[in-house]
């Protein structure tokens, strides 16, 4: 399975978690879920991080069949609609940059 992450590195402005996380949820996320392709979409806000560990507010990651799901889905309309709500929330709340990652899991049960 394939997993593109989005790391939200930065800080959310003082006072403001709880509206963001409101925003995120209800501007940003339908977006991030209509995706074509998209098998599963895990929003993770942070809780808590090690002393010294860069500050990421928020994780998306939208999981895809394959890589060719992924390019699909970065070429839908759907991705412009995405970057909009992003930016429209981030402009209002967040601080910092955002970088994508792309990964191959092995899931292993226990």
């Amino acid at each position: 399975m394939i997993t593109r992450y989005a790391l939200f590195e930065g800080h959310v402005r003082d006072g403001q978690e709880q509206a963001f996380r409101a925003a995120v949820l209800a501007e940003i996320l339908p977006k991030w879920k209509a995706f074509p392709g998209a098998l599963a979409v895990r929003v993770s806000f942070a809780e808590a991080r090690d002393d010294g560990a860069p500050e990421y507010p928020l994780i998306l990651a939208i999981s895809y069949p394959d890589l060719a799901a992924v390019d699909t889905a970065l070429a839908s309309p759907v991705r412009a609609e995405s970057r909009a709500a992003t930016e429209s929330v981030m402009a209002r709340f967040f601080t910092g940059r955002i970088h994508h990652h792309v990964t191959n899991a092995y899931d292993t049960e226990f």
